[in-house]
């Protein structure tokens, strides 16, 4: 069965949207920006902002309340409901080791029918924990098992291709994706049958 690696973070849900619109503008009633002008991920410089003040909202974000509230992905839950049991299925995410279990929760509350395996790579890990992966790249170049890696971020997408996986761009403000939701997991489902 071929493996379906599934970025969590305005993937499986919709987390930059949920956190600008009820975590940064609320504190920020000078912005005038709409989510679709959030045109780079991450967005500090479309912001106008440092990268750690950008961060530090989202850190913020992750730890509050409200991100066990945070909506699935329809598009996605009704592909994998119709198409899901046709393969196996991991989160893998790239977050703050201590934003981990929430998200953890998060998965396999939502998606736990069909995602098995919730994988992480740290993203800025402090000095006393371990770096097994620079990257998403590191973790499937030693996960070694070819499959499919579906993410919202052009970088991932061409890390996981140099290593032979096929990948899909999931259409999101910031990258160059060209294709609707629905026609990304039609792909997907092309591809993986494919395998």
């Amino acid at each position: 069965m071929v493996t379906i690696f599934w970025d969590v973070d305005d993937v499986l849900n919709d987390l930059m949207r949920a956190w600008f619109t009820e975590a940064w503008k609320p504190a920020r009633p000078q912005c005038t920006l709409s989510y679709s002008d959030i045109t780079e991920n991450p967005p500090d410089r479309v912001l106008g902002v440092t990268r750690t003040e950008y961060l530090d909202s989202l850190d913020a974000y992750r730890a509050s309340d409200r991100i066990r509230d945070l909506r699935p992905n329809a598009d996605v839950l009704q592909w994998l409901r119709e198409s899901g049991h046709r393969y196996r299925h991991a989160a893998l995410t790239a977050r703050p080791l201590a934003s981990a279990p929430s998200a953890a929760e998060w998965l396999f509350r939502n998606f736990g029918a069909w995602l098995r395996s919730f994988c992480l790579v740290p993203s800025r890990p402090p000095d006393d924990v371990p770096v097994y992966d620079r990257d998403k790249g590191d973790f499937l170049r030693w996960f070694a098992k070819p499959g499919v890696l579906i993410d919202d971020t052009e970088e991932n997408t061409r890390a996981a291709e140099r290593l032979g996986l096929h990948t899909i761009l999931y259409p999101q403000p910031w990258n160059h994706s060209t294709l609707t939701v629905q026609k990304t997991l039609a792909r997907l489902s092309q591809i993986a049958e494919a395998n």
